[in-house]
């Protein structure tokens, strides 16, 4: 802008304000009070036209944005108008009216003309630093959504942007305060770069720590983890720069920070959503006592069990040949080979287990006797079932052991049950053991 256009300007303003003078001195204010109640009237003014220029301005854009939106379809422009961006865009006419007004109304205050175009250059920084952060808020609400990154760490990298674009805010700020140039203030801040690694350590190591456990595919949103040491076990819904949160099953929030992903162990159970089967590992235990061999009596009316019908046939058949071809004396049940009622009752459970509709049929099955212990002969059904849904899961592997339960009487086999202390229970004033 040339010299001759600057003082049509200053002419053009200070007329203004010459002209407002001349109005209140021609109402009788006294010549002492006129420039100051000329510069209450004129920020007055200028307060009423702010709000109504930012009001019109703003209903303007948001209707042409939701309109344009709503025409073409494209949700970054909707996520744009609920982010608040018609608001901080339609602030760029009343911004210019303050800047312009301020010769104006600080006409006969120049040290308070200085001061307040910095206050006004400032706000400008942070208006900028509004505008594009509503804009980084509707991109991270549009790219949430996408099926492909609905279960990333989204928030992490959102607020390393926003973390950028203060910090950058922040050397301009300093810059105008100062009156320094920012290469001279970076030169500053990286000398001191131990102290803000220190100030800023949770931070950079919550940002390494989000790099990590995205690249790795170690965590994702929805993701059910267990961290005993932190008292966590229930599903992941947020994952930021700072802290993990994790919804757990009593419907409590647990917090943690990003870097113990990496630093500490835990158990995503993600591998057993996406496998379809969950777990089943439980023992019934046997009284060793109870375990016999059977005689052909038993047999024959042990193979009216549908799950042991055939395996009896093919097995009986078996270890006659093979008695008969040792020479075994079987007028003890003791020589040759035999069935005893724990072999058929282990098979009959693996047949059950094998048939059952609710048990992944392509997944690991085992019934196995373990190591005795004082409790008995543990018998361990381990199995999957067909769905990984909780509840589901917990109604199969009961009703599972319910019928394992009731299915150890018809081999005649007890099972473990601790009678060595009694139970108190009380009827009205009598106590009575039980």
């Amino acid at each position: 802008m040339n010299e001759e256009k600057i003082e049509q300007i200053t002419r053009s303003t200070n007329a203004i304000s010459e002209w407002s003078i001349q109005l209140l001195t021609n109402l009788g204010i006294p010549d002492n009070w006129v420039k100051y109640i000329n510069l209450l009237l004129l920020l007055l003014v200028l307060v009423l036209l702010v709000f109504i220029v930012q009001y019109l301005t703003r209903r303007v854009f948001q209707t042409i944005l939701k309109r344009i939106a709503k025409v073409t379809g494209i949700v970054f422009l909707r996520n744009l108008s609920e982010r608040r961006f018609p608001h901080y865009l339609a602030m760029i006419i009343p911004f210019s009216l303050v800047k312009g007004s301020i010769p104006i109304i600080f006409d006969f205050f120049p040290k308070t003309m200085i001061f307040a175009d910095k206050l006004v250059d400032i706000f400008l920084i942070f208006y900028v630093i509004w505008l594009l952060i509503s804009v980084v808020n509707a991109f991270s609400d549009t790219i949430r959504v996408n099926p492909n990154l609905v279960d990333k760490p989204i928030d992490s990298y959102t607020q390393v942007v926003k973390i950028i674009l203060y910090a950058i805010g922040f050397i301009i700020l300093f810059s105008i305060l100062t009156g320094q140039k920012p290469g001279v203030i970076l030169g500053g801040l990286g000398a001191a770069s131990a102290i803000l690694m220190l100030i800023f350590k949770d931070t950079i190591l919550g940002f390494v720590a989000s790099m990590q456990v995205s690249a790795n595919d170690m965590v994702r949103i929805g993701d059910w983890i267990t961290m005993p040491r932190y008292g966590a076990d229930g599903d992941v819904i947020q994952i930021s720069l700072t802290t993990v949160k994790i919804r757990n099953f009593d419907k409590t929030i647990t917090t943690i920070p990003p870097y113990s992903l990496v630093s500490d162990s835990f158990q995503n159970w993600r591998g057993m959503v996406d496998a379809g089967g969950r777990r089943v590992k439980r023992s019934v235990y046997v009284k060793q006592s109870s375990i016999r061999f059977t005689s052909n009596d038993e047999l024959k009316e042990l193979e009216k069990i549908q799950f042991v019908s055939d395996y009896i046939h093919t097995r009986s058949r078996e270890i006659d040949e093979y008695n008969q071809t040792s020479g075994a004396d079987k007028s003890l049940p003791l020589n040759g080979r035999n069935l005893t009622n724990m072999g058929l009752y282990r098979q009959y459970i693996k047949n059950y287990l094998s048939n059952h509709p609710d048990v992944h049929k392509d997944m690991l099955l085992l019934v196995r006797q373990q190591q005795p212990t004082s409790k008995g002969l543990p018998l361990e059904l381990y199995f999957f079932t067909a769905t990984t849904d909780w509840l589901r899961y917990e109604d199969i592997s009961s009703d599972i052991f319910d019928h394992v339960t009731a299915a150890a009487k018809y081999f005649d086999l007890e099972l473990y049950e601790d009678i060595s202390n009694p139970v108190v229970t009380s009827v009205g004033d009598i106590e009575t053991l039980s």
